[in-house]
């Protein structure tokens, strides 16, 4: 069944918080299996060993949660080291007040979840916010079996993709609810979707769904320093309660008890790798946090690192990665196949290369995150200026073959495929209300927000030629769904999103990254090919970034496997043994 429920009643429950003027009671010990946990309903719980009983019958790799819990205190003195506080407020809608919205959403509808078609697209979404995956069979068990979870998925009208997703709870059928309450779930929406309103559209949804079965409130749970989403729930009407939930200490929760968080202050880059190596045991240091600096140390080796960057990384193999010229001619030699390319200082072999090819890309010969990159130039005087202004990055600008595809970007640690992603440019969709300019700067807060401010699209010369390339301008308001990139380079610092593929890729695209890697000699490197599909086995090198973002490419294990590179010993034994008998086959 999708929930289990103890049908006794309570009548005298150690955690009050309904108080029925009419003398009605919730079922006693009342809780509701959600396939990722249960949620236990606290103030039905007879006694503080009831309750406790149940937080310890907790499954593995579950996350159970004790709500509505009004001394806290209590719970917390009976098993000190078991439990702890959730640092999370509770927060109410009343439905009687409830306002519809004034707009209706543009580019996505909201429907009920379909097992058959929709598990993976939300076990995506879970995994993307770390939430836990539920197994596919719940779903189609729930699907068959009651009112007491309901789902609902946020779709992407044009190409059908999951992009959101929220679980419903109705306090009814849990335990008699005497109030008929109700609570949201499981709230995750794609970070990456050009659609806004995606969240605000599941929750309204959920909460007009309540109302038509007769329900008086809906709650929810927010960490306490979610302070977009707390800001959102507010503007919808919801108000704090006076209430608090209680969890198990155990590794999927660490991170809310462990205290002090030396990466907090970092860039999601450093902060994946650090919150894996504490996770292991390993002691850290944070050098600079500005500069994403920290040190590793276990077991008496140290090891500095900038990110992804390494001291296994020597120099020789930084400074090949950084001059772009040489990484081609040296990747090239090993047989990887490379673009045309030439220096921008001979224009009349820049106009030969145009006529020749019909489209260039221009880049700095040095740097990083996309910054003076300029692709699909067609005409002359947009290649000029496109190298003015990678003459404010270096001193010394690229040329380069325009290849049509998809930018793939490879994660090589140790000479072995991590991950693989496709990299799109940014997009924006038109509502029939806004300028260019303000999609553009909403779109660039979303990305901003989800990325830990990472990613933001510069409005800058090569976005009004992107513009205008779509037939607009920063000032014109385009029409409802239409869709276009205000970007070429698929960057994510300047706004570009991603898309795992690493289950799909070719076998020759491996090959040709790991020769890349091999023939640099560098331990950790992010190769970047364009591709026509990955599934197939054309490409073209463009380049190698020896500071990959870890970060971009959950949910792969990128982040243990750069620890392992690291401090291969923190590894369980039997992940040794099984490294030692690939590498010996």
């Amino acid at each position: 069944m999708a929930s289990r429920i103890d049908h006794g009643r309570a009548r005298g429950a150690l955690f009050p918080f309904l108080k029925n003027p009419h003398g009605a009671q919730p079922r006693l010990n009342a809780l509701a299996d959600c396939g990722w946990g249960r949620i236990l309903f606290a103030h039905t719980f007879e006694d503080v060993d009831h309750l406790l009983s149940e937080i310890r019958a907790e499954g593995p790799e579950q996350r159970d949660i004790a709500m509505y819990v009004t001394e806290p205190h209590v719970i917390l003195a009976a098993a000190p080291t078991e439990l702890f506080l959730d640092p999370s407020h509770t927060f109410r809608l009343n439905l009687a007040t409830y306002r519809t919205a004034d707009r209706r959403p543009s580019g996505f509808f909201v429907r009920r979840l379909v097992p058959d078609t929709d598990v993976d697209g939300v076990n995506r979404l879970y995994s993307l916010h770390r939430m836990i995956e539920v197994r596919p069979e719940f779903f189609e068990q729930h699907h068959e079996d009651g009112r007491l979870l309901t789902y609902f998925v946020a779709e992407d009208a044009e190409t059908g993709a999951i992009i959101g997703t929220v679980t419903g709870i109705d306090h009814v059928c849990a335990y008699d609810d005497p109030e008929k309450g109700s609570s949201l779930w499981t709230l995750a929406v794609d970070p990456q979707t050009p659609h806004p309103g995606v969240g605000e559209a599941l929750i309204r949804w959920l909460a007009e769904h309540y109302i038509a079965r007769g329900a008086a409130y809906m709650d929810l749970s927010v960490l306490h320093d979610n302070k977009g989403a707390i800001a959102l729930y507010e503007k919808l009407g919801f108000h704090r309660l006076p209430v608090f939930a209680v969890k198990r200490r155990n590794t999927i929760n660490e991170r809310l008890f462990a205290g002090h968080d030396p990466a907090k202050a970092m860039n999601p880059y450093a902060r994946i790798i650090i919150n894996e190596a504490r996770r292991r045991g390993i002691g850290v240091d944070v050098v600079d946090a500005e500069g994403g600096l920290f040190e590793l140390r276990s077991g008496g080796r140290k090891i500095r690192c900038r990110e992804s960057l390494s001291e296994l990384t020597t120099a020789v193999a930084l400074s090949i990665c950084d001059d772009k010229a040489m990484t081609r001619r040296i990747v090239e030699a090993a047989g990887v196949a490379v673009p045309d390319e030439i220096g921008a200082e001979d224009m009349a072999a820049v106009r030969a290369m145009l006529e020749k090819h019909g489209s260039l890309v221009v880049k700095p010969a040095r740097g990083e995150q996309g910054r003076g990159v300029a692709v699909d130039l067609d005409t002359i005087e947009s290649v000029e200026q496109a190298i003015a202004i990678a003459r404010q990055h270096s001193d010394r600008v690229l040329v380069e073959s325009f290849h049509k595809g998809e930018d793939l970007r490879l994660v090589v640690i140790g000479y072995k495929l991590v991950a693989a992603a496709i990299r799109r440019p940014t997009e924006v969709v038109g509502n029939g209300r806004d300028t260019v300019r303000q999609l553009i700067e909403r779109q660039s807060r979303r990305r901003a927000a989800a990325t830990g401010g990472e990613s933001k699209i510069p409005l800058d010369a090569e976005t009004e030629r992107c513009v205008a390339r779509a037939g607009y301008t920063l000032d014109d308001v385009p029409a409802e769904g239409a869709g276009f990139a205000v970007r070429k380079a698929a960057n994510l610092h300047t706004g570009g999103t991603i898309h795992d593929v690493t289950a799909l890729v070719h076998p020759r695209l491996v090959e040709a990254a790991i020769r890349v890697a091999r023939a640099i000699d560098i331990p950790v490197v992010g190769v970047d090919f364009i591709v026509p599909n990955p599934t197939q086995p054309d490409y073209v090198f463009i380049e190698a970034n020896e500071r990959p973002g870890l970060a971009n490419h959950e949910p792969q294990p990128t982040a243990e496997r750069f620890i392992d590179l690291l401090f291969p010993l923190s590894m369980p034994a039997a992940a040794r043994d099984a490294r030692r008998a690939d590498a010996a086959a």
